[in-house]
């Protein structure tokens, strides 16, 4: 059995559908992103351990679960090109396809924004919307709320 104090007592007293403050900015910060940033598709936030912290613009949960899984992924082997060479941390990482692009932003403490966009999508304007992102959200980004959101995403 898990220690209470490990997730955070105030975390498992509020319940699933009770978010903190913090996770509720999380949250809206991450779909305001997606739903104003032309050409984005779908966002989700992974932590460090490879799962799913939060989504965005992805109904479907399974997809949401498969796309962390692919931006865990990308992560670690640009982490591994990056350490090899001596690259130092990652900033981005893009790949272009043939109908659109995959994106993945560190944001803090080993989380990334992994963020699906269309052909229409101007690179530029999406990759300083994810650092913005980033800028915001990683700052506030505890150990107690990435618990929180986890569990949110799980509940």
């Amino acid at each position: 059995m898990t220690s209470p104090h490990l997730y955070g007592e105030d975390v498992m007293a509020r319940g699933p559908m009770s978010l903190s403050p913090e996770a509720k900015t999380f949250n809206w910060l991450l779909e305001s992103f997606a739903s104003n940033t032309a050409g984005v598709v779908g966002a989700v936030a992974v932590s460090s351990d490879g799962l799913l912290m939060a989504l965005s613009s992805i109904k479907d949960r399974a997809n949401a679960e498969r796309l962390a899984a692919v931006v865990s992924g990308m992560t670690s082997l640009a982490g591994g090109a990056a350490s090899c060479y001596a690259l130092g941390v990652l900033n981005r990482v893009i790949v272009d396809m043939s109908d659109g692009y995959l994106l993945i932003t560190a944001i803090s403490a080993g989380s990334v924004l992994g963020v699906i966009a269309d052909r229409s999508a101007n690179l530029a304007t999406v990759a300083y919307e994810m650092t913005l992102f980033a800028q915001r959200a990683g700052a506030a980004l505890t150990p107690m709320l990435i618990v929180e959101l986890k569990n949110s995403i799980q509940s």
